[in-house]
């Protein structure tokens, strides 16, 4: 996700942004044969759903915006992310946005049995775990009896593009090449690298990318706008500040500073 530091040009993404990556991966012809070398599986079609689908299961609470949510002919659910900060929270991302695919797919009177298999991957640019594998794999199996698993059929997979240990295809290794270095080894990499500059001049693509962009930015602005308000205001509540003095920190009038006191949430 996006850090605090000023947004990148479009000229300088890579396919570990999140914009390039859903942009090229949008392209089901690109992605079906990621999900196939990372899953070691053969996946007969794959149909995006909705390119960085907003889940949200209720009006209160977190809302996560998916990079890439699609389902292959079965009914298999994949939601693949990149991440290139460590918030050392990883593990508990990615239960959340299991649980939010699960409520996403399972409506009000449905049987549990309609919960569908589902794979969420994170592809990585540091090791989260320290292992320094290319690839990690959980499903939820039982301490005590080695070998039987939940069968839940929900899989959690993190790539780590700077892993050196583990046994995975070459296919997969080009891949983690290229999404960790940008280096071309292969026709899938070179197909990627093509995919990258097409985007980057393709004017649609450019303008939606400064729209998103700007419209981040703001919603940014509005953030720590509405931060510094709540900052002033609990300051007055605390006696440790008068309206007056507050509402000129904040240049409102005491008259706006109450008003936008009161619209913020409790």
């Amino acid at each position: 996700m996006a850090d605090e530091r000023a947004f990148k040009p479009i000229e300088e993404l890579t396919l570990m942004d999140d914009y390039m990556f859903a942009a090229v991966m949008r392209n089901t012809k690109h992605l079906k044969p990621l999900l196939e070398y990372i899953l070691e599986i053969k996946i007969a079609k794959i149909e995006l759903v909705e390119p960085q689908k907003t889940a949200k299961e209720g009006y209160s609470s977190k809302g996560i915006r998916l990079d890439l949510y699609v389902e292959d002919e079965k009914g298999t659910i994949y939601n693949v992310e990149v991440q290139t900060t460590d918030k050392r929270n990883l593990p508990r991302r990615m239960r959340y946005y299991q649980s939010v695919i699960d409520i996403h797919v399972l409506h009000p009177g449905d049987d549990y049995r309609n919960l569908r298999k589902s794979f969420v991957i994170f592809i990585c640019n540091y090791d989260p775990f320290g292992r320094n594998r290319y690839i990690y794999t959980f499903e939820t199996v039982c301490r005590e009896v080695p070998g039987l698993s939940l069968g839940d059929d929900t899989y959690k997979i993190v790539v780590n593009t700077a892993g050196t240990e583990g046994e995975i295809s070459n296919e997969l290794k080009e891949v983690i090449l290229y999404l960790g270095s940008g280096k071309v080894t292969g026709s899938y990499s070179r197909e990627l690298d093509e995919a990258v500059n097409a985007v980057k001049t393709n004017e649609d693509r450019r303008l939606e990318y400064m729209t998103m962009m700007i419209h981040d930015m703001e919603v940014r602005e509005q953030g720590r706008a509405e931060g510094a308000l709540g900052m002033l205001v609990n300051l007055v509540k605390q006696g440790l500040l008068s309206p007056e003095n507050a509402a000129k920190q904040a240049n409102m009038t005491v008259a706006e500073f109450e008003k936008q006191a009161a619209l913020l949430p409790v």
